[in-house]
């Protein structure tokens, strides 16, 4: 959770490697590094110090006189104490950072909707670690809390969260391929938020909890450039008069693409282990709900990932008629994202081609000309093989789309266990539900298309063309789209358009074939 970590805790990430003796000269030279990141005029003005403290420096941010540099900032009220980490020179050229991150702050300004404050507070947060600047990254930091509160205040909202105790690490080391791998972990206890919502314009006024006696975070990354992305900051804070920036962008697009990949991979997830949400409604819950987000550099074949999973599901009955509730999932399992994505051929080109001399630096054209390039790469989006449960009735699917041309191109496998227990249930539906009354027929077709797989399940593969037909199991269920022209529905033989889903005939000729399948928009062709 970013509101638990440190606020300045990447602070640490420019320290130098010194000589070991901690004296003035040693504060000084490490002020003169720190400012090719922060900037001159962040220890002018006093956001940023460095001082010696017996045998450590120490570097403290002063958020309050950060705030009093901003252009027209019209805080009501701003009160932070300046935060510190302890840095202290080790043998083998890194460094031992500390901090007691123990914070509290409150701020209140007039927002476009009126007032709006915020406050937290962080108790007892202790931070050890050990920085290395050849990798400019920490090999290894743990961090904990006793807890943390925090409380927002707007017109037509206010939030209240608290957490009990917590613990982070942090590892690094060095990447083959160049840049930095890191693991990173993260877990809080007793996590609680509640949110108010009271727009009268909406006609919105609810409460609404959430909470969990365990919050985990996890995460992980493969070759990030964090060297070459330092030197990107510096390079922006030593040219930030624009004339200078225009004059020096030749060094910038060194710099962008040294920093590329950005990443080679990065995954991440969230995990809440008896998971809450009180609403109006009903209480919605989970034994175990996570979710995780993966992404893959700046590469011509990149993936991105995302997975939602929930165990012991529980959903409100308040709302929903009895017949529904053997048809709420307990357990779901989705996988989703994109494929073949080709970013660093965009990157390149787009880095060569901008100029900051010329406005936009990157012209219309070349814009279009890159998303055409682009899609001609055929990226995809992918649905990977997912399931939702309740008990002996499980839906499976994956499949995936492209877009060769204004219409998609996608293949979608669908089987189900249980499909008979589902009708069962539709059909009991049926006789109090006047809605599915009039669909359960469509339940009944549906079945009729499906192919029964030696375990017994039905599985359906649709496939959808960019020239708009669509089969299922191999059977057509609509034609391609008709070419339309300035001649078209002007002949005489447009009786018949089944194939295409639409019935024009007029039911009275014996070539009126299309007629027979317009009860169900179409034709099998086999």
């Amino acid at each position: 959770m970013k509101r638990v970590l440190p606020l300045a805790f990447a602070l640490a990430l420019c320290a130098p490697a010194f000589a070991q003796t901690v004296d003035n000269q040693g504060a000084k030279d490490l002020s003169d590094n720190l400012s090719r990141y922060f900037g001159k005029q962040a220890f002018d003005k006093g956001v940023l110090k460095v001082s010696v403290e017996g045998d450590a420096y120490k570097i403290a941010f002063d958020i309050k006189a950060l705030v009093n540099t901003l252009p027209q900032q019209k805080l009501l009220k701003f009160d932070m104490a300046p935060y510190a980490l302890m840095v202290k020179p080790r043998s083998d050229g890194s460094w031992d950072v500390s901090s007691n991150f123990s914070q509290g702050a409150s701020f209140e300004f007039d927002g476009p909707e009126g007032r709006q404050s915020m406050e937290f507070t962080i108790k007892d947060g202790k931070l050890t670690s050990v920085y290395d600047p050849a990798l400019a990254a920490f090999t290894n930091a743990t961090s904990s809390l006793v807890g943390m509160t925090m409380t927002s205040r707007q017109a037509k909202q206010q939030a209240d969260v608290s957490t009990g105790a917590g613990t982070a690490t942090v590892t690094a080391t060095k990447s083959a391929n160049g840049g930095v791998d890191f693991t990173a972990t993260q877990k809080v206890s007793d996590f609680v938020e509640m949110i108010k919502v009271n727009d009268p314009n909406n006609g919105m006024n609810f409460p609404l909890t959430l909470k969990t006696p365990e919050l985990s975070v996890d995460a992980n990354g493969k070759g990030v450039r964090t060297k070459p992305l330092l030197d990107l900051l510096a390079f922006a804070v030593a040219n930030e008069d624009e004339a200078k920036l225009k004059a020096n962008q030749a060094e910038l697009k060194s710099l962008m693409l040294a920093a590329l990949p950005i990443w080679e991979r990065v995954d991440g997830n969230y995990g809440f282990k008896d998971f809450e949400v009180d609403s109006p409604v009903g209480k919605f819950g989970a034994a175990q709900f996570s979710t995780a987000f993966g992404m893959d550099g700046v590469s011509q074949n990149g993936k991105v990932d995302y997975t939602i999973k929930a165990s012991g599901l529980t959903i409100p009955h308040q709302t929903l008629p009895d017949w529904t509730v053997p048809l709420l999932p307990t357990d779901i399992d989705l996988h989703f994202g994109g494929a073949n994505i080709d970013l660093d051929t965009m990157a390149k080109k787009a880095i060569e081609a901008f100029d900051l001399n010329k406005n936009p630096p990157l012209s219309d054209e070349f814009g279009k000309a890159l998303v055409a390039d682009f899609k001609a790469k055929n990226p995809k989006v992918v649905i990977g093989h997912s399931t939702v449960k309740n008990g002996a009735i499980e839906v499976a699917m994956e499949g995936e789309m492209t877009f060769p041309g204004e219409k998609p191109d996608a293949t979608m496998t669908v089987d189900v266990a249980g499909y008979d227990k589902i009708v069962d249930v539709l059909k009991e539906g049926a006789k109090s539900d006047e809605q599915m009354a009039q669909a359960f027929p469509f339940a009944l077709a549906v079945k009729g298309f499906g192919k029964t797989l030696p375990d017994g399940r039905l599985e359906w593969v649709i496939n959808t063309k960019a020239d708009g037909s669509v089969t299922v199991n191999g059977a057509m269920l609509k034609g391609p789209d008709q070419v339309q022209d300035d001649g078209a529905g002007q002949g005489g033989n447009s009786g018949d358009d089944g194939a295409n889903g639409t019935d024009n005939s007029t039911g009275g000729g014996d070539d009126s074939d299309g007629g027979d399948n317009g009860g169900a928009g179409a034709k099998l062709q086999p």
